[in-house]
């Protein structure tokens, strides 16, 4: 079952993350990987920042988070992960589709690069990789990354009618102040 997550699943959401951001340990330049993958006071900033978790939750436990979060004129799907040991059951596409619904904008999502299953995932759901001129643009304009993370990562779009397009900052919140 979806739901939307407060405040009070914190400890939850992060031990989804922390769980299922373990298939990145050796894929990843080992320069962009840390333990834990992310802590309790980069979850904090990301919700300061805006970003909506929602959930999957069978039998009171959390299987699989995934973030959404408007900036400016576009939305972006966040963290999305699902507990290594439920991954396969559609649980992602679930997510991802919800939160479709929900989105306001053209929908953009980053990941690594080396990444491959995630890039899978997305293109498999309509989304396409952007160019490398445009993923530098996006990242630099809708997140806020290292430049290491930006170099060792992809951006991927859903398809938008012209009015959908990125036409650059406006308004809305500010940059995502750390990575996926």
């Amino acid at each position: 079952m979806i739901c939307q997550l407060s405040e009070a699943d914190r400890p939850a959401i992060l031990d989804v993350i922390v769980d299922a951001a373990t298939a990145y340990r050796g894929v990843i330049p080992a320069d962009c990987w840390h333990e834990p993958y992310m802590s309790e006071a980069e979850l904090r900033q990301e919700i300061a920042a805006g970003v909506e978790f929602f959930g999957w939750e069978e039998q009171a436990k959390l299987l699989g988070v995934m973030g959404l979060q408007h900036v400016r004129d576009v939305t972006l799907i966040r963290h999305a992960y699902t507990r290594t040991a439920h991954q396969g059951r559609g649980i992602g596409g679930q997510l991802l589709a919800h939160l479709r619904g929900r989105a306001r904008a053209r929908l953009f999502v980053g990941t690594w690069t080396a990444a491959a299953w995630a890039i899978d995932f997305y293109e498999h759901r309509g989304f396409s990789v952007v160019g490398p001129e445009e993923k530098e643009r996006l990242l630099t304009t809708y997140w806020t990354v290292p430049e290491r993370q930006r170099q060792a990562s992809v951006v991927l779009a859903t398809p938008g009618p012209p009015e959908a397009q990125v036409a650059g900052p406006s308004r809305g919140r500010e940059a995502p102040r750390s990575g996926w």
